[in-house]
């Protein structure tokens, strides 16, 4: 894959899970909450909404508010566990949490499914199939 693809879809699944973020806290998503959460201007917000509109990933309605299509959900759900496992971990590890969340941010779009699946697998191994357990300090 080339470096300028790489850099487009690691853009897009920002702009996705961002968007999954927003959705869960707001209820209801428009560009302009997409431009201040990550501090990005309106003009680059609506180039990239169109990008996603045209890659099916989101949908648009008349009064501008944004809805993720069942694809770009679970595109974006994919890149949220991924972002939460890693910070996550890293924390329990002894990062810190800013640290943890803006490697976990770089390190999600570069991991082969086969090696975040094991790091996921051993998680679970590791805290009886309860990854969440993973992450709660011992008794």
């Amino acid at each position: 894959m080339s470096y300028i693809k790489h850099r487009a879809d690691e853009s897009l699944e920002d702009y996705l899970e961002t968007i999954l973020l927003l959705q869960k806290r707001m209820g209801q998503v428009r560009s302009i909450d997409i431009a201040n959460e990550m501090n990005f201007t309106k003009p680059s917000v609506s180039v990239a909404m169109k990008n996603l509109r045209e890659k099916k990933y989101i949908t648009m309605a008349d009064s501008g508010y944004i809805t993720l299509t069942e694809t770009g959900r679970q595109r974006a759900e994919s890149v949220l566990e991924r972002h939460t496992i890693l910070s996550d971990w890293l924390i329990s590890i002894g990062v810190s949490k800013d640290t943890a969340l803006a490697d976990a941010c770089r390190v999600e779009h570069d991991l082969s499914e086969e090696s975040f699946d094991a790091i996921k697998k051993s998680l679970c191994n590791a805290n009886s199939g309860d990854i969440a357990s993973a992450f709660s300090p011992e008794v």
